[in-house]
């Protein structure tokens, strides 16, 4: 399934922001809700075009409290999301899958002491499954980035901190060398979104 991601701008919470407005909540009411980072809501849809739906429906609301919309399309990437810009080209048929992987940016992760409550639990949303289970990073398989991006309750909270942008190269991204952080996150981006 196709995940949405939506970071909250600094400052705000994302979380009263979007469920204390009613035509957030009524978009939001049919999705276990998830918070893979500091400050931030993630869901699950059907495909990219219900993900770039949604954020369309929730466009007023990410204008004002949200820093960045991501989605998660595994047909192209397990561990990868496209900005919201990328998937709204991919969904209007206007860039190729295999096309969406040349602009980058890697964010890097940084451990923070868990929050008092990391699951969503409002009496309009249904509470995080809670299916997935967390891995450490090994050579080839889920690093711990994508775990915790995954929803799994009870793991550390992460923030997102300094964007790194990069270029893909003979399919490889460069290290990011930002700051000292065991685990990365990688977004693709358009090519107008790029800006080294």
């Amino acid at each position: 399934m196709t995940r949405v991601c939506l970071i909250g701008e600094a400052g705000s919470d994302l979380q009263y922001e979007l469920l204390s407005r009613e035509t957030a909540r009524e978009a939001l009411a049919t999705y276990d809700l998830e918070r893979p980072f500091e400050n931030s809501l993630a869901l699950r849809t059907v495909s990219v075009g219900a993900a770039v739906s949604l954020l369309n429906d929730l466009n007023w609301y990410c204008t004002r409290f949200v820093d960045e919309a991501f989605v998660q399309e595994p047909s192209i990437s397990d561990d990868e999301w496209l900005s919201r810009a990328l998937a709204t080209q991919l969904r209007n048929g206007e860039v190729d899958a295999d096309e969406t992987g040349e602009f980058c940016k890697i964010y890097g992760l940084e451990r923070v002491a868990p929050a008092v409550d990391d699951e969503v639990d409002t009496p309009d949303t249904a509470a995080p499954s809670g299916d997935d289970e967390s891995t450490t990073a090994s050579e080839g398989g889920e690093n711990e980035a994508t775990a915790a991006s995954s929803g799994a309750g009870g793991g550390p909270t992460y923030r997102l901190v300094e964007p790194l942008y990069v270029r893909r190269t003979d399919g490889d991204l460069p290290e990011y060398d930002l700051r000292d952080v065991a685990e990365t996150l990688v977004v693709r981006l358009t090519e107008t979104e790029y800006t080294p």
